[in-house]
């Protein structure tokens, strides 16, 4: 099974795509996810993290089946 990853606005511009699907038979971590399909070694943490729309860290195991989104800090007013 796969697990869609997803990359918003200024990650999905430094890394280059949108949406990636990675191909796991097992549980993984969150970092684990980050490093297989950004390509880099440490998930910042700065970056924000939601596994199947629910607020993660990046020792959160996800399933094969589930969706993992990277968000870049939000800030506003």
């Amino acid at each position: 099974m796969s697990i869609k990853v997803l990359f918003f606005a200024s990650l999905r511009e430094r890394l280059g795509v949108g949406q990636v699907m990675l191909d796991t038979p097992d549980a993984i971590s969150v970092q684990e996810v980050w490093q297989r399909s950004s390509g880099e070694n440490v998930l910042p943490s700065n970056v924000l993290v939601a596994v199947n729309q629910v607020y993660a860290n990046a020792a959160a195991l996800v399933q094969p089946g589930d969706e993992v989104a990277f968000f870049p800090p939000v800030t506003g007013g």
